[in-house]
C-alpha cells in the first residue's frame, strides 16, 4: 500500500479529487492535508487548485507549504490539476501580476485578445467546458508521455480558466489545446507531470489519468 497525500491549502476540489484517486486507488491511502511532515512523507502528492493566482499564492505561503512542495517537487511523482499547474510556473499575469513558484520557467497569461473558432465564431472567456487535448509529443519524434497511457489523443477534458500557461521550455510540454490559439494544457519534468483540465471532472479519460498517476515511476 502507498500512501497519496492531496495538498490542502484551502482552495481546490478536494473532495472530488480524492474520492476520483480513492476510486482508482482502492487499496491505497489517500490522504488529505495540510501538514509538511505528512506531505513529505507520502509516496506521491498531488496538488489541486482553483481560484485566483494570487489567492493560492498567498494560502501555499500562509501554510508553509511553497518550500516544502519545491523540495519534494523532483524526488517522488508529483501532480499538479488547474492552478496546481499555473502556480508552479513563474510569474502570473493575473491580479496585476503575481510572483509564483517557478519550478517550470514560464508566464501565465490571460486570454486577452478576441478569440474565435476556425468558423470565426466568438469564443467566451473564460474557457469553460470540454475541450480536445492533444499529446504533443505524440505529433513528433518522442513517444507519448506515459501519464497519456490508455487515453486517445485528442480525447477530450473538463476546462475551467481565463488564463493560460506559456512555458518557456516548449519541451516541457506533453499536452496542448485549442481554443481560440494553441496553448499548453500538460506540462512534465522527471516525477512532475501538471495538467490545466480537471480529470477528476472528466470521466473515464480523466480516472485513467488519475490511475496512470498511481502507477507512473516517475519517468520522464
Amino acid at each position: 500500500m502507498q500512501r497519496i497525500a492531496v495538498i490542502d491549502y484551502g482552495m481546490g476540489n478536494l473532495r472530488s479529487v480524492s474520492k476520483a484517486i480513492e476510486s482508482v486507488a482502492p487499496d491505497d491511502e489517500v490522504l488529505v492535508t495540510a501538514d509538511p511532515v505528512l506531505i513529505a512523507s507520502a509516496d506521491r502528492i498531488v496538488c489541486p487548485g482553483q481560484g485566483a493566482a494570487a489567492d493560492c499564492m498567498a494560502a501555499l505561503n500562509g501554510a508553509n507549504l511553497v518550500e516544502p512542495i519545491k523540495e519534494i517537487i523532483g524526488s517522488r511523482p508529483f501532480m499538479g490539476i488547474c492552478m496546481g499547474l499555473q502556480v508552479l510556473l513563474t510569474h502570473s499575469e493575473e491580479n496585476d501580476g503575481i510572483d509564483c513558484m517557478n519550478v517550470l520557467a514560464g508566464k501565465v497569461k490571460r486570454f486577452n485578445r478576441p478569440l474565435t473558432d476556425t468558423a470565426g465564431q466568438r469564443l467566451k472567456v473564460p474557457h469553460m467546458g470540454w475541450s480536445k487535448v492533444n499529446h504533443s509529443q505524440a505529433h513528433s519524434s518522442h513517444p507519448s508521455h506515459p501519464m497519456w497511457s490508455g487515453i486517445s489523443d485528442g480525447a477530450r477534458f473538463y476546462f475551467a480558466h481565463s488564463y493560460y500557461c506559456a512555458p518557456d521550455n516548449k519541451d516541457s510540454v506533453v499536452g496542448s489545446c485549442v481554443y481560440g490559439i494553441e496553448f499548453a494544457v500538460a506540462m512534465a519534468a522527471t516525477n512532475l507531470f501538471a495538467c490545466q483540465f480537471h480529470p477528476e471532472k472528466s470521466a473515464s479519460d480523466g480516472l485513467q489519468l488519475l490511475r496512470n498517476f498511481v502507477a507512473w515511476d516517475g519517468a520522464a
